[in-house]
C-alpha cells in the first residue's frame, strides 16, 4: 500500500480533538462534561448520577465492557466522555493482568505491564476518535508539596498518567477562585494545561452553588478550539507555498540584476524576512553580498579583496 503523503502545501484539518478536565471532587467536572457536543458518558466512576445535567450513560464494571464498541452503537453521539480516565486506567490494568499473569506482580502492574497499558490505553483512545468522535477525558487531581507550593498534577497510576498528558489536545483545570468555578487551559507554574484555543479562564455558570453549564457550554470551547487549530494550519500551509514559491523563483536567478530585482519584489510584495535570508544565502553562493549604503547586491568583502 502506497505511502499517503500530505505536502507542506496541503493544510491538515482538525476534525476531532481529545479534551482533558482536571479537578477536585465535587466541582462539577461531569455537569461540565456533559455539555460537550451529543455527549455519552463511559461512567468508570460510578458517579454519573450526581451530574445534574445527566445524559446518556454506560456503566462500566470491566475494560471489556468497551472493548468492542462498534461505530454503530456511537452513531447518536458526537463525543465520548471518559469519567474518570484514572479509574479507567484501572480497570485496562486489572484486565491486562488477568490475560497476562506475567504483567503483574502483588496486584501491580511490572514495567513490562505498564508498557502495555499505555500502549493499549492510546491505541483505544486513537480508535475511538477514528469513528469521528470528539473524547473528554476527565480526571481527578493529585496535590503535591513542593516547598511552600502545591503542586497539581493527574491523578493516575505511575507513568501511565503521561499518555493522557500526552494524548490531550486541550487540559484544563476547573477549580475554586473567591467562589467561583474556573476553568483554566493555560498552564501554570504548579499546574499543567494546555491552551491551542488560546482562552483566558472561563467562569463556569452555576446554579445554586453547583456547577450547571448550559447545554453546549464545553461544545463551544472545543468547536473554537477546532477552529483556532485549523486556522494555524491553513495559515502555516499559506506561508510554507509563499516560501516554495520564493525558492522557485530565487532559482532561476543568474545575475546581479536578477538578485536586485528580486530583492525589490520582495519588499514590493511584503515577503516574510526568511525570504530576504533566502535570497542573500543564494546570493553569497555565487559570491555577492548586500550592500546597505546602496541597496543593491555586489561582489562580496572576500572577493572585492581578492
Amino acid at each position: 500500500m502506497p505511502l499517503r503523503i500530505t505536502k507542506a502545501t496541503d493544510a491538515i484539518e482538525v476534525k476531532t480533538i481529545t479534551t482533558c478536565i482536571i479537578g477536585d471532587p465535587g466541582l462539577g467536572k461531569t455537569s461540565l462534561a456533559e455539555s460537550a457536543e451529543k455527549p455519552l458518558l463511559l461512567d468508570f466512576d460510578r458517579g454519573a448520577h450526581r451530574a445534574k445535567n445527566r445524559g446518556d450513560v454506560v456503566e462500566i464494571a470491566a475494560w471489556g465492557d468497551v472493548t468492542n464498541i462498534l461505530p454503530a452503537d456511537l452513531s447518536a453521539y458526537q463525543t465520548l466522555v471518559v469519567d474518570t480516565a484514572g479509574r479507567a486506567l484501572d480497570c485496562l490494568a486489572a484486565d491486562i493482568m488477568e490475560r497476562d499473569p506475567k504483567a503483574g506482580r502483588g496486584g501491580s502492574l511490572t514495567l513490562q505491564g505498564y508498557g502495555a497499558l499505555k500502549g493499549q490505553f492510546t491505541s483505544w483512545l486513537r480508535l475511538m476518535r477514528s469513528f469521528g468522535l470528539d473524547v473528554v477525558l476527565i480526571a481527578h487531581v493529585d496535590e503535591q508539596k513542593k516547598g511552600d507550593e502545591t503542586i497539581v498534577r493527574l491523578d493516575a497510576q505511575g507513568s501511565s498518567k503521561n499518555e493522557i498528558y500526552k494524548s490531550a489536545d486541550m487540559m484544563g483545570r476547573l477549580y475554586l477562585d473567591k467562589g467561583k468555578r474556573i476553568l483554566n487551559f493555560s498552564p501554570t507554574d504548579v499546574a499543567f494545561g494546555k491552551n491551542p484555543g488560546q482562552f483566558p479562564p472561563i467562569e463556569v455558570p452555576t446554579a445554586d452553588g453547583v456547577a450547571a453549564p448550559s447545554a453546549g457550554f464545553l461544545a463551544k470551547i472545543i468547536a473554537d478550539t477546532k477552529a483556532s487549530l485549523n486556522k494555524l494550519s491553513a495559515e502555516a500551509t499559506t506561508a510554507q507555498a509563499q516560501l516554495l514559491s520564493w525558492a522557485e523563483r530565487i532559482a532561476k536567478a543568474d545575475s546581479l540584476t536578477d538578485f536586485d530585482a528580486l530583492a525589490a519584489a520582495g519588499k514590493a510584495e511584503g515577503a516574510p524576512k526568511a525570504v530576504g535570508a533566502m535570497i542573500a544565502r543564494a546570493a553569497k553562493v555565487k559570491g555577492w553580498s548586500w550592500n546597505k549604503t546602496t541597496g543593491l547586491f555586489d561582489l562580496a568583502e572576500k572577493a572585492k579583496a581578492a
